[in-house]
């Protein structure tokens, strides 16, 4: 069942502009005798250039449709100049909605363009179906506005152009919850890495269970790729790092490390490299994010461990990558434990509990209640950290959504040309 409505008045024919409102009552009647579930919400989208470009047609077009928006009740005209501000704005609203099945009716000539702007505004979360704009309400005898063709291309430079308007429009928008903060620990030395921890401001994420600076997009999230990236953008901004040379984890809540340069496996939790120039990412929430930093042979890894990675033993894994790999000792690597989910919060099964038991009675609180509250950092600490002997570690301060970062600087290197090591933040609910 369609949700709500979108109408496309973009690239709408001057020769229509004296009748907007003609032809909206005519779209919004057609909608209502054509379709068997018509959408209690439209949405107008239009152009609003600036005053002092307006054609002399503009003139009579926003008097009109803001007169015809206090007429009909659920319909809403969402102007700017560009179809990415109307689009995101128009998003913005549907995301407070909860709102995911969407129609689009438009001039049929806009329609591929239409969906190279949806494919990067929006996620798989959402249902599109479009439709023609016509300008009859006799549903046996509507008129599509504009020349129809069967096959319809968008060229590449136009998949650019689109692209850049929509890195444009976010990168002018505000920052959410407050400026963008970097936290650092004091165990790792400034003098060879650069490292930091997010929080959860600073980016232009606005979905209510993301952190405005999230740094994580997928199919079943509402927050897409194009804004993921700004929020990477500014934070490497902040941060002194290059975000075409970003690489994250692909968290599987278990142990497999991968080895930068080597074959990259489908789903690993542990990252390390020596390599310069690059930055690794862990995800934590919930789950602990790790930073591991050997100052000697100049190595750096990141990991991200929930409670099955935990008790998997991701931590020692990823130390054991180092060790392995480059010829690491265990007394040079320093671990930071990233800001997590506390004991006071965090319950499993009892079953799952009983493996923490054993690790550490102290590890587990309420231990004869059904889902008892599990201390996943001091598990972290003695199942695998402690257990190699000579490891410093050190908890940092609390905080619920992070990113780790270090930096390796050669002396009078540039921050751009030196190594780093990044850990970023998930949803939640997500671990």
């Amino acid at each position: 069942m369609v949700e709500a409505v979108l109408i496309d008045l973009f690239s709408l024919p001057a020769s229509l502009h004296n009748d907007i409102q003609g032809v909206l009552r005519n779209t919004l009647e057609t909608i209502e005798k054509c379709s068997s579930t018509p959408a209690p919400f439209v949405y107008v989208m239009c152009c609003q250039m600036p005053e002092s470009e307006r054609k002399g047609e503009q003139e009579s077009l926003f008097p009109a449709l803001r007169d015809f928006q206090s007429m009909k009740e659920g319909l809403e005209v969402v102007c700017a100049q560009t179809t990415a501000a109307v689009l995101y704005t128009i998003k913005q609203i549907l995301d407070e909605k909860d709102f995911s099945i969407i129609k689009v009716i438009l001039p049929s000539l806009r329609k591929e363009l239409m969906k190279v702007y949806i494919d990067h505004l929006f996620t798989a979360v959402y249902q599109f179906e479009f439709e023609d704009l016509k300008v009859a309400s006799d549903c046996n005898n509507l008129q599509t506005i504009g020349p129809k063709r069967e096959e319809q291309t968008v060229s590449t430079e136009d998949v650019a152009l689109i692209r850049s308007e929509i890195q444009m429009h976010l990168k002018s928008l505000p920052s959410l919850k407050g400026e963008l903060t970097i936290l650092k620990s004091s165990l790792i030395p400034d003098d060879i890495f650069l490292h930091g921890f997010t929080t959860r401001t600073g980016g232009i994420s606005y979905i209510p269970t993301l952190s405005s600076c999230n740094l994580f997009s997928s199919s079943k999230r509402r927050d897409p790729q194009a804004v993921v990236k700004e929020n990477l953008r500014r934070l490497a901004n902040a941060a002194g790092f290059n975000p075409e040379n970003f690489h994250r984890v692909k968290t599987d809540h278990a142990n497999a490390v991968c080895i930068m340069g080597k074959t990259e496996p489908d789903n690993y939790d542990g990252i390390v490299t020596n390599q310069k120039g690059v930055t690794i990412a862990a995800p934590g929430a919930d789950c602990i994010p790790l930073l591991f930093a050997d100052p000697v042979r100049k190595v750096c890894g990141a990991a991200h461990s929930g409670w099955k990675g935990t008790l998997l033993g991701v931590s020692m894994a990823t130390v054991n990558a180092m060790v392995s790999e480059y010829g690491c000792n265990v007394k040079d690597i320093l671990v930071v434990l990233g800001p997590s989910v506390g004991p006071c919060c965090y319950k499993l099964p009892r079953e799952s509990a009983e493996e923490f038991h054993r690790i550490d009675p102290k590890c587990v609180r309420q231990f004869d209640s059904a889902a008892p509250y599990i201390d996943i950092r001091r598990a972290t600490r003695i199942w695998t950290l402690l257990r190699i002997t000579g490891l410093l570690y050190r908890a940092s301060g609390a905080a619920s959504w992070i990113f780790l970062v270090a930096l390796l600087r050669e002396t009078g290197a540039s921050l751009t040309t030196a190594m780093k090591a990044l850990g970023t933040h998930s949803q939640a609910c997500s671990t």
